[in-house]
């Protein structure tokens, strides 16, 4: 057993098999060269230069167990004895605490790497003999690539998803195309499911049922949008403790670094509330390059402020994958040339009210009668809506309806008043355009011709249109 600070322990294991009598007759020849070598040295009457009876084992570049009581001469470049040296065939090993977290050393991992190098890769196999809540069990221990599409979609669904398959196919594909870069980029109306969609692949990849379980391979990066350089990804040096600040995008990077054949998933939240190509542009540089991602100039890894080490420079590890949401409006940055080459941009705008509301009623049947008032009425705006970029996503609808739902029964209010109010408040409240929208609000007024605020609020804007030529809700 090896430790490595602050928490890792490696326990390990080297088999021989094939050549195990090699093994066992060596050691009765270094036993006996022992006792002949101290008997000879107490018949001169010396005692310097006695060695006692531990074994010495060591693994060479060539894959094999070399033993020798004198591992120091052997070390000094003595030629090395064929008769105590064995063919490698398995190495197996644990590592405590079973947890993901990137307090993990990464040293714990630089070393099962370097045990690889020695005897092969495919000699060395971890046991997972420890359990944990946040460990990685075998079934996150597989790439998206690993599962028949069927399997994610079913998944999905099964987690609350209302995606079409076509959107779910072009999502996967999106993100494993390529096998050194996993980057996608969902795009859309807010509201549509398009943080919803990541979450749910994520965890249908790593084989979890519920949206409420522990994902310790799953990160979300909600994006500020003061950020102009790297550092709200990958971390600063704080000069006042002395550590390195680790971020949960750095987290992730760290935790597949240390997880190499469990896919790590990293959400970036509304990508697009700061400038991508300003905080982004080292990791995709690091992605496309291949290169060192370079956190920091200490010449020895940092203290971390999650407990683990930090590395001078990191490379982006290829179970890593990327996830984009964006929301295109006036509070948002355009995608630069050099972000759109880089990822796969998905439309996320369509949307699927019949099965939503299906979906909604299934899970909350205390809300079918106001599904069904509310259903028609937010149908027929999204269709006349969605032409003008002006449609709205799943996220409206279900808080449309339970508004609709609460005011009614606990308030008790009527069911007309409460759909026009919430006309008003919430499902035209985006409402904006010019001379091209006119026809649009012609057709508006006809639909809300029975919701006298609503007809109101439509009446208004179009007045404002043929005064000032454009008109805003909500200004």
């Amino acid at each position: 057993m090896l430790t490595f600070p602050p928490h890792d322990e490696v326990y390990f294991a080297i088999t021989v098999r094939a050549e195990s009598g090699r093994v066992n007759a060596g050691l009765v020849r270094l036993h006996d060269d022992v006792v002949a070598k101290n008997a000879a040295l107490k018949a001169a009457g010396k005692t310097e230069g006695s060695i006692n009876n531990n074994v010495k084992f060591f693994l060479t570049e060539q894959g094999e167990l070399y033993f020798d009581n004198e591992f120091m001469d052997s070390l000094a470049g003595a030629v090395l004895d064929p008769d105590r040296r064995a063919k490698v065939d398995s190495i197996e090993f644990a590592i405590w605490p079973p947890a993901v977290s990137a307090k993990r050393s990464l040293l714990a991992r630089e070393f099962v790497g370097y045990l690889g190098r020695l005897v092969g890769r495919d000699k060395v196999h971890e046991r997972k003999i420890w359990t944990a809540e946040t460990a990685v069990g075998p079934l996150m221990q597989r790439m998206p690539t690993a599962l028949d599409p069927a399997e994610i979609r079913k998944g999905i669904a099964a987690l609350g998803g209302i995606y079409a398959d076509a959107a779910i196919d072009r999502f996967h594909a999106g993100l494993n195309h390529l096998s050194h870069k996993h980057f996608v980029i969902l795009s859309g109306l807010s509201g549509t499911g398009k943080t919803l969609l990541a979450l749910q692949y994520a965890r249908t990849v790593h084989g979890l049922t519920a949206m409420d379980v522990a994902d310790p391979l799953l990160f979300v990066c909600p994006v500020r949008p003061e950020w102009t350089d790297p550092s709200g990804l990958t971390g600063y040096e704080d000069r006042l403790s002395d550590r390195y600040i680790v971020p949960p995008f750095l987290e992730a990077l760290l935790v597949a670094t240390a997880n190499p054949a469990s896919p790590v998933f990293v959400v970036l939240d509304e990508m697009n509330l700061a400038r991508v190509e300003y905080y982004f542009s080292d990791v995709l540089s690091a992605i496309e390059s291949r290169h060192e991602l370079q956190l920091h100039s200490s010449g020895v890894p940092m203290e971390g402020s999650t407990g683990g080490d930090v590395p001078a420079d990191l490379r982006v590890p290829t179970n890593l994958f990327l996830i984009g949401t964006i929301n295109v409006d006036e509070t948002t940055s355009t995608l630069s040339d050099k972000v759109l080459d880089r990822a796969v941009v998905i439309d996320m705008s369509e949307v699927d009210f019949a099965t939503f509301f299906a979906g909604l009623a299934a899970r909350s049947p205390e809300l079918g009668s106001s599904i069904a008032t509310c259903e028609s009425i937010l149908a027929a705006l999204n269709t006349l809506l969605v032409p003008h970029g002006l449609g709205f996503g799943y996220r409206l609808a279900e808080e449309f309806v339970r508004y609709h739902a609460f005011a009614t029964g606990v308030l008790k209010r009527g069911s007309d008043e409460v759909v026009d109010d919430q006309l008003v408040q919430k499902a035209l409240v985006r409402l904006r355009g010019s001379d091209a929208q006119r026809d649009m609000l012609v057709n508006l007024a006809k639909t809300v011709a029975d919701q006298p605020r609503a007809l109101a609020l439509v009446e208004r804007l179009q007045r404002d249109l043929e005064e000032f030529g454009a008109f805003q809700n909500s200004r």
